[in-house]
């Protein structure tokens, strides 16, 4: 596989922010309260995530390893400002529905792990990519949390009425623990039907999790080799 479609795959399915690494949990529990707020906060995010990789990456040998996280989080902060006073300015609606939860894009795990893991790194073009697999990955999966509580809790899709009004909705749905009910249901149904993850592949090879017990398998390995 290409290794820029690659990025895009592995943001989409195998290491899918939320469904996957479960990264990013409050704004996709906070706001997919409705399918549009989901595309709103996923957009918003994917384009910090986007540009935030791409700088990050073309800075990579200038910034000290020492101050790396502080000047991270001073490009996303910029970014997410940016990105806020747009939202305000032309899409007003969508501004009051996020509310807090646009700032706290700063400090989304997402971004902040893209940019340590990924970004400074790798090229810029590469990074790009990942942010673009990533920002995919974590709009469509608030979109579909958003869809499913929207049409259980309101009875509604993206606004307009889909279930016959003699049909009461399920109130919980659009509650804090609906939010919890339909990721539940989603990664239940991905795991089902045998969708191949980042850890599934490890687990397939035989790794268990522990890091450290590996490194130092390896470092025994190594010794015993030597000699």
């Amino acid at each position: 596989m290409n290794k820029y479609v690659e990025r895009l795959y592995n943001g989409v399915v195998k290491e899918n922010p939320t469904l996957i690494l479960m990264l990013g949990m409050c704004p996709t529990l906070a706001v997919s309260t409705r399918a549009m707020n989901g595309i709103g906060m996923g957009l918003s995010t994917m384009a910090v995530l986007i540009l935030s990789n791409l700088v990050i990456s073309l800075l990579r040998k200038v910034i000290p390893d020492e101050v790396r996280l502080p000047a991270y989080i001073v490009v996303v902060a910029s970014l997410v400002t940016v990105t806020e006073l747009l939202i305000e300015a032309y899409l007003p609606s969508l501004y009051e529905a996020l509310g807090i939860y646009i700032p706290l894009i700063v400090v989304n795990c997402i971004i902040l792990g893209r940019a340590e893991a990924y970004a400074n790194k790798h090229t810029p073009l590469l990074s790009v990519m990942d942010g673009i697999g990533m920002g995919i990955g974590f709009t469509l999966a608030l979109t579909l949390a958003g869809l499913i509580r929207e049409l259980l809790g309101n009875g509604t899709a993206f606004g307009a009425q889909v279930l016959p009004s003699g049909i009461d909705p399920i109130g919980i749905f659009v509650q804090p623990p609906g939010a919890f009910l339909v990721l539940a249901l989603i990664i239940a149904v991905m795991n089902a039907i045998g969708i191949k993850s980042r850890q599934r592949d490890l687990v397939d090879v035989g790794c268990d999790g522990v890091c450290a017990r590996c490194t130092a398998e390896c470092k025994k390995s190594g010794e015993v080799n030597a000699k």
